[in-house]
């Protein structure tokens, strides 16, 4: 028996070309097989088809049974964080560049969703981080993040100094531009770049990336996903904390960012013959061996 989607949530980035025709195409499927749809206000805006129930962002989780994401991999995160507290599990349409995540080119919208929709789908579960910034024991200041936690120096300012202990134990005192705490997922994003290795998604684990370490010899390190960072920065002004690059939080002195694997993962559905290497070699530009 295929899963009964009888609600689906539907979030689109708002400021692509081609959202409108996307969304009315994705519509018109869900419409036609009996599947209620709900959108946040900002992608109604965007819908030319009707009928379909306009909620708050906020209130999408509790309505849908399935979120289907259309734009890039961005929308994707910031949806995963919403849908991961009730388990909603999400289906990527790529209108971006490299699409990680959203894995459903938009001219093979239809056949893709017909076979999620029918069951024929690959599960898999994302580690999300939990977190908050510390000021002498207090919590001031907390947020989830499917990609990374970022610990930088300022704008204008110099190489931040910071310790760094896991589950207690005292790792390093590290000065460099700043540290990534990356899950799988964001593996491939600035932690990549920042020379970090690739964790496949269902490693439990995350990353520890110095970002331009003063001593060459502070290299990336892999932990597992049950421990517990925290981040107390010594010296730097203008540091900041981000969380996936879309929220952040200016640091002070003494100041402590925890990180730890959420609870709750995010889960996504891949369309049948859904490859993660195959998926890296297309992406990453990774030369194939001629057959």
């Amino acid at each position: 028996m295929p899963p009964a989607f009888k609600t689906v949530a539907v979030v689109g980035k708002s400021d692509a070309a081609n959202l409108p025709e996307v969304l009315d195409q994705l519509a018109g499927l869900l419409h036609r097989r009996g599947i209620a749809v709900a959108m946040d206000k900002a992608t109604a805006g965007a819908s030319r088809t009707k009928p379909y129930t306009a909620c708050e962002l906020a209130e999408l989780p509790r309505r849908a049974d399935l979120c289907i994401v259309v734009g890039g991999d961005g929308t994707l995160i910031s949806s995963a964080r919403l849908m991961a507290e009730r388990g909603v599990p999400l289906v990527g349409v790529n209108l971006g560049r490299l699409g990680f995540l959203t894995d459903i080119p938009a001219d093979g919208l239809e056949s893709a969703i017909e076979s999620v929709l029918d069951g024929e789908f690959i599960s898999e579960q994302r580690t999300l981080l939990a977190g908050a910034v510390k000021r002498e024991g207090k919590t001031l200041f907390s947020a989830m993040a499917m990609n990374d936690v970022v610990v930088s120096r300022g704008a204008v300012g110099s190489m931040i100094e910071f310790a760094v202990t896991v589950d207690g134990e005292f790792i390093y005192t590290l000065r460099a531009d700043g540290l990534i705490v990356a899950t799988p997922t964001g593996s491939t994003a600035y932690a990549l770049s920042a020379g970090g290795p690739i964790l496949h998604p269902a490693l439990q684990a995350i990353a520890l990336v110095p970002i331009s370490p003063h001593t060459l010899s502070n290299r990336p390190v892999a932990i597992r996903s049950t421990s517990k960072v925290e981040i107390t920065l010594v010296r730097g002004e203008g540091a900041r904390a981000n969380f996936d690059v879309q929220a952040h939080f200016e640091l002070e002195h003494g100041d402590v960012v925890t990180v730890s694997a959420s609870p709750k993962p995010a889960t996504l559905l891949h369309p049948k013959g859904y490859r993660y290497f195959s998926m890296l070699r297309q992406k990453l530009r990774w030369t194939e061996r001629a057959s």
